[in-house]
């Protein structure tokens, strides 16, 4: 019977399918880089296809498991396999770019223990009590868990990520982007905030003075109408007592300025924002587990337990800015933060976090464009280093009994 080795690429927070590279240059790529290390078993490889970002992150994973599911059944039928679910011929590597990772993650510790990690912690398990003992991801913390079931279907061989932020996006992001960018920020909101007296007219600019931008929604709604009247718009504009259209769009805006505090913002397209306040904070809900620090934590916990229990792979490719950076370091920012600039937050010394290695794009000039390009050879010099050292990771984790005890036909 012929074992299937299945990669399973997923794509990030507003990523699609041509994020792997035009019609999926980088999956083939990797694919024949990995069939040529482990020749003993078939190699293939899908991508999820384009899936919306937005909304709850459990959601989206049962969803993804679905999917994944009826794929392998379909290949356990047309390999005859007596029973797949004690003995699977099917073995499969989740290879999630970006948030992609997040779901990949959040699947694997799904089927392993039948309960996602973004779910509140049951009393004792996981807890963060606020010490410093408690903000490390450590061996402890994943004992505290019950053991996952080896009989795992889908059987996740590995996680492998690609500039997944595991434990939150770096300072750093935001630091260097808002030092270059703060002349057109500042420039950004005052124009928004400007949208009160120029759609409103004077009154309504004396009703609803410019707010000082401070936080995510700095801007707030528009008062609601007297009247039917007072709602209709004048001269062609946001008219009477409210804003109309443009209160909507300044809304949106004020929540996307959010966004970029975590470096998100280079996804979003500016056309969806005048759909409204609702797309955005729907989109913000997917990304809102970036924030959640113990939450992040508990899921590297589980990551690291599964890989001791069940031999279960995890690695993290994360981007490293190189030449073309250190050119234009600002001084200020890097002095404080220092001088590897990376889109994640690093695992400590201390931390167990599975096998991180740097990718390092000597042409990117900032961490989001490194992150966006990683799998574009044009923009990223290391894109073949960066399959070669992909390749490597997952071989590792096929030196097993069920990898060696196939024999080549």
């Amino acid at each position: 019977m012929k074992k299937t080795l299945l990669l399973c690429f997923i794509h990030g927070f507003k990523g699609d399918e041509s994020t792997f590279g035009k019609n999926f240059a980088f999956v083939e790529h990797l694919r024949q880089h990995v069939a040529k290390a482990l020749p003993k078993v078939d190699v293939q490889a899908i991508v999820y296809p384009t899936y919306e970002t937005r909304g709850d992150l459990g959601e989206c994973v049962t969803r993804f498991i679905d999917w994944l599911l009826n794929k392998v059944i379909d290949l356990e039928v047309a390999a005859g396999t007596p029973s797949p679910t004690v003995s699977p011929s099917v073995r499969v590597v989740l290879v999630g770019h970006s948030m992609g990772g997040i779901v990949a993650a959040e699947t694997a510790i799904r089927i392993a223990w039948e309960r996602p990690v973004h779910e509140p912690a049951e009393e004792g398990e996981d807890e963060d009590d606020g010490s410093a003992g408690s903000k490390q991801v450590s061996r402890a913390a994943a004992t505290k868990t019950p053991p996952p079931n080896s009989l795992m279907f889908p059987y996740i061989q590995g996680v492998l990520a690609f500039d997944t932020p595991f434990l939150g996006i770096s300072p750093g992001v935001v630091a260097h982007n808002a030092e270059s960018h703060y002349v057109t920020a500042s420039s950004a909101l005052a124009q928004i905030s400007s949208l009160t007296s120029l759609w409103g007219g004077a009154k309504a600019a004396q009703a609803n003075p410019a707010p000082k931008p401070k936080v995510a929604g700095a801007l707030p709604p528009p008062p609601p109408p007297e009247n039917k009247e007072a709602s209709k718009p004048a001269g062609g504009g946001g008219g009477g007592g409210g804003w109309g259209k443009w209160g909507t769009i300044a809304m949106a805006a004020g929540a996307v300025s959010a966004v970029a505090a975590g470096g998100a913002v280079a996804y979003l397209q500016k056309e969806k924002i005048s759909q409204g306040f609702g797309w955005v904070t729907s989109h913000l809900e997917f990304v809102g587990c970036l924030a959640r620090k113990e939450e992040l934590r508990r899921r590297m916990a589980r990551m690291v337990q599964l890989n001791e229990a069940l031999d279960v792979g995890f690695g993290n490719l994360y981007t490293r800015l190189g030449q073309a950076a250190e050119s234009t370091q600002v001084s200020m920012v890097g002095t404080v933060l220092g001088k590897d600039r990376t889109f994640c937050v690093l695992p400590s010394k201390r931390d167990q976090a599975g096998d991180w290695r740097a990718a390092v794009n000597d042409k990117a000039k900032d961490e989001i464009g490194a992150h966006i390009s990683m799998f574009e050879p044009k923009d990223n010099p290391g894109c073949e280093k960066l399959a070669v050292e992909a390749r490597d990771m997952i071989a590792s984790w096929l030196r097993n009994d069920w990898y060696e005890g196939t024999s080549i036909e």
